[in-house]
């Protein structure tokens, strides 16, 4: 199995605040890392690294093999679905797809499938600013994948959207991973967990590494512990 990304000794400081501590990962081919963690955990912050949005402090990090401090060539392989809305709002959904696709020096071919695969054939003239969550983030998958990248990156890809939306990236994914893609996927939301081959828990600027079912133990057992500190109060 080829590693997709390696990251080393990764720091990130902003101002006085130390958001990664120290990061070591490794991510292979056809696998569907998730990075779990509460807001400000420094889940973003690491996909923008990955991705090269954001410089950062110390350590090394690789991208298919390059040195993302070196060049700019890794970038050709991603696709990004961030947690903001990053689309061109006024322009149709097909013009997303089409412009978007002549930013990536894509081509058109990988159009029609997406559409179909994602099933936006009805949403075609629809304002992307106007679409549904749901929607909108099956715009944004496949928008993402218009250039076939070797890693995905995604930012709470499926968080508050309808389960019919939730479905058909579910599969996408699938399917993306089943072909040999790689993905590292950033959410806060424990139910996600079952979904990911992986886990990287993110706590205090830390990442530790469970299998999906230590992940949710580990979390089952946090809300125990939880509510057994609400003590007897209603007695």
């Amino acid at each position: 199995m080829d590693t997709i990304v390696a990251v080393k000794d990764l720091t990130q400081k902003i101002g006085k605040k130390t958001v990664l501590d120290g990061l070591v990962l490794e991510v292979g081919t056809g696998e569907c890392l998730g990075i779990f963690g509460m807001k400000g955990s420094g889940k973003t912050a690491l996909l923008h690294i990955l991705a090269g949005i954001d410089r950062f402090t110390s350590g090394k990090v690789l991208v298919a093999g390059l040195d993302i401090r070196r060049t700019e060539g890794f970038k050709k392989y991603i696709g990004l679905v961030t947690q903001e809305r990053s689309l061109f709002q006024d322009l149709s959904v097909a013009e997303n797809l089409d412009f978007i696709a002549v930013l990536k020096n894509a081509g058109r071919d990988n159009i029609g499938p997406l559409i179909r695969r994602l099933e936006l054939g009805e949403v075609l003239n629809q304002p992307a600013g106007t679409l549904e969550a749901g929607l909108y983030q099956r715009l944004a998958l496949a928008c993402a994948l218009l250039n076939s990248p070797r890693l995905l990156l995604a930012d709470e890809l499926i968080g508050a959207i309808d389960l019919e939306s939730r479905r058909i990236i579910l599969r996408e994914l699938k399917s993306f991973l089943a072909g040999g893609g790689t993905c590292v996927w950033a959410f806060s939301n424990a139910e996600f967990l079952p979904h990911v081959d992986r886990v990287g828990w993110l706590e205090k600027g830390k990442i530790s590494f469970y299998q999906p079912a230590g992940a949710l133990a580990r979390w089952s057992g946090l809300i125990q512990s939880l509510a057994g500190q609400g003590g007897d109060s209603d007695a």
